[in-house]
């Protein structure tokens, strides 16, 4: 769900997608340095934190159905400044 949200914002917002794959926690922890940005249900963001420290936009959302906070997410992020 939170793959679809994420996908319809971003392309609200204009960004180009060439990737997108969706994760276990366990796995998206282990490869989200491959990545621009991860997007996470709040309470799993701190264990994204080594992928912040490498340059990755990690966003954490409350309702992972909503595209609108998916949105509003990016665009308080510095991710607007990479698009």
């Amino acid at each position: 769900m939170l793959q679809r949200s994420a996908e319809k914002a971003l392309k609200e917002l204009g960004f180009t997608i060439t990737s997108i794959h969706h994760t276990s926690i366990s796995e998206g922890k282990s490869t989200a340095r491959n990545y621009d940005v991860v997007f996470t249900p709040l309470n799993f963001v701190n264990m994204f934190d080594q992928a912040v420290k490498q340059g990755v936009t990690v966003i954490g959302v409350q309702n992972v159905m909503s595209a609108k906070e998916v949105k509003e997410k990016v665009e308080q992020s510095e991710l607007m400044s990479k698009k």
